[in-house]
């Protein structure tokens, strides 16, 4: 039996469900029933239950990309905090190799990166690294701090709630899986997604929020309401790995048109041969006579 439905806010202690369910993180069991270990909001999914904290910290896990600050300059390696209670460090070689360079003139403190996490060891202190597309320093802009278990809705199902908003109002917009999000834009507009990006935090856990979300970007920027309704289904939100671009049918279409090319080139007659061609008939039958003017253009005239 369940004591609760989807989305419910729970407590520490609150009883969730009998032994029917299976206990998922935030939950634990006790004399057969399922409890929470947190507050959160409820997961419910193939009888399995599991508690969604409404306030966490980030935990680095390897493979995670996150927005970090230059905390301080060492000998070998930059400090960096990743929003998170645990520590991160850009060790050198992951920026020059072997070269060796003043690392002051690289990345100085307060210096904001665009990072992939490496590796993390034992104590949870994370290895940073900028091998990756659209790494390094941030110019400008500014940073907005959510909680990292809302990242997820701040994204939206394939991308579709964050390409809104940057569409919308135009914005460049980054988001590290530690809650930390770079905007850069029209100063009004980064305020603006500023404000949007709270709002989405705040309401993660509501139904009908992309519509909302859109409403009040249309009423803001526009001053009036979008022309239609978003119809939107909100159950589960996974990151998505970005797909590679097929150019297989690119190619073909290129060889197709070399073909084709090809084709229509040796179907135009050739001009040289043309000319000599006139030239036998005109000998053999003295009917054509042909000239050449200074403008390399021919001139056929009927005797």
């Amino acid at each position: 039996m369940i004591y609760v439905e989807n989305k419910d806010l729970v407590i520490p202690g609150q009883v969730l469900s009998d032994d029917e369910y299976y206990s998922g993180r935030g939950t634990f069991k006790e004399n057969g029933k399922v409890c929470s270990s947190l507050m959160g909001l409820v997961s419910l999914r193939n009888k399995k239950i599991r508690v969604i904290p409404l306030k966490s910290k980030y935990v680095p896990k390897k493979g995670d990309v996150v927005i970090g600050k230059i905390n301080d300059v060492r000998f070998s390696m930059w400090d960096v905090n990743i929003n998170s209670p645990y520590s991160g460090i850009l060790p050198a070689f992951e920026v020059f190799g072997r070269e060796k360079k003043e690392l002051n003139k690289v990345y100085d403190v307060g210096d904001v990166l665009f990072l992939r996490v490496v590796d993390v060891d034992e104590i949870k202190k994370a290895k940073l690294g900028l091998k990756g597309r659209g790494m390094g320093k941030f110019k400008g802009g500014i940073i907005v701090d959510i909680a990292p278990t809302k990242v997820p809705r701040l994204i939206g199902k394939k991308g579709s709630m964050i390409n809104m908003i940057k569409d919308k109002t135009n914005c460049k917009i980054v988001v590290g899986q530690n809650g930390l999000v770079w905007v850069k834009g029209d100063e009004d507009m980064e305020q603006l997604t500023k404000e949007i990006i709270h709002l989405i935090e705040a309401e993660a856990h509501t139904s009908g929020l992309t519509n909302k979300i859109k409403n009040k970007l249309y009423l803001a920027i526009d001053g009036e309401l979008p022309p239609e309704e978003v119809e939107e289904t909100e159950e589960e939100f996974v990151l998505e790995k970005p797909k590679l671009q097929n150019f297989k049918e690119e190619l073909e279409e290129e060889e197709k048109e070399a073909e084709e090319n090809k084709k229509e080139k040796e179907d135009k007659p050739n001009i040289a041969e043309v000319i000599e061609e006139l030239k036998r008939k005109n000998k053999k039958d003295n009917t054509l006579s042909y000239g050449d003017n200074s403008n390399n253009s021919f001139i056929l005239n009927n005797k």
